[in-house]
């Protein structure tokens, strides 16, 4: 499979890593200043570059029929465009706010437990997300689809960013050193309290699951996510 990487940081550069090792090509490197793009080369893309890209990336990908996999968080005010592009084009996109694998089931994990306490209402919800220093949004993607998930199935309906307020979800953001990502939800209550903790050890897996959707989305058309990929029902 050849792939295009847009962005070519420290993630691009695992990417590139684990790509080649599971027997794929890195036919292009797309960064800031970058020449023309050949899409004659290319099989997939893969998107992890900055904010202000991401959205002109996904869009010239899909208007040259390539398949693209973004893992980019802080552009999602274009997300509607950018699915609407995809339908028009009839192309393949999936966004992840995580491409780990271990996230994805933790984000199952999350939406099913907030279910089950959601006429608890002795439980007060919270969450802590930890990052590296260089990270540029607050909170994380990763931390946005967990609190969707928990308006999703129960009765809050807004989260706040380090701030409680009420009916609102609190989601506390701290950069610390290189923190690859630390996520952890809380429900409080004068008696007990249940946690649920997900740690990343170091990025490959955020790396490893782009790859690996990369491979998946390959000869289909529509918009997809890492539910699908996963088959998490």
């Amino acid at each position: 499979m050849r792939i295009a990487l847009f962005g070519y940081g420290k993630m691009g550069k695992m990417i590139e890593r684990l790509a080649v090792e599971r027997g794929h090509e890195i036919t292009a490197k797309i960064d800031l200043g970058s020449d023309k793009i050949d899409f004659s080369n290319i099989d997939v893309a893969i998107d992890f570059s900055t904010p202000d890209a991401a959205f002109a990336n996904i869009s010239i990908c899909l208007e040259n029929n390539t398949p693209v996999i973004s893992g980019t968080t802080g552009w999602l005010q274009k997300m509607d465009d950018a699915l609407k592009l995809c339908k028009e084009t009839k192309g393949a996109f999936i966004y992840a706010s995580n491409f780990s694998l271990g996230v994805n089931v933790f984000f199952e994990l999350n939406a099913y437990l907030a279910k089950m306490m959601n006429n608890l209402s002795q439980y007060k919800v919270s969450m802590e997300e930890i990052h590296h220093t260089q990270k540029l949004d607050a909170p994380s993607g990763t931390a946005i689809t967990l609190a969707e998930g928990i308006i999703a199935n129960t009765h809050y309906q807004k989260w706040k960013l380090n701030e409680r307020v009420d009916e609102e979800i609190p989601i506390f953001s701290k950069r610390i050193g290189d923190t690859p990502g630390t996520h952890t939800i809380n429900y409080n209550s004068q008696v007990d309290s249940i946690e649920i903790k997900h740690t990343a050890h170091n990025r490959e897996g955020f790396a490893l699951g782009a790859v690996i959707a990369a491979e998946w989305i390959l000869d289909k058309t529509g918009i997809f996510t890492m539910k699908d990929v996963l088959n998490l029902g």
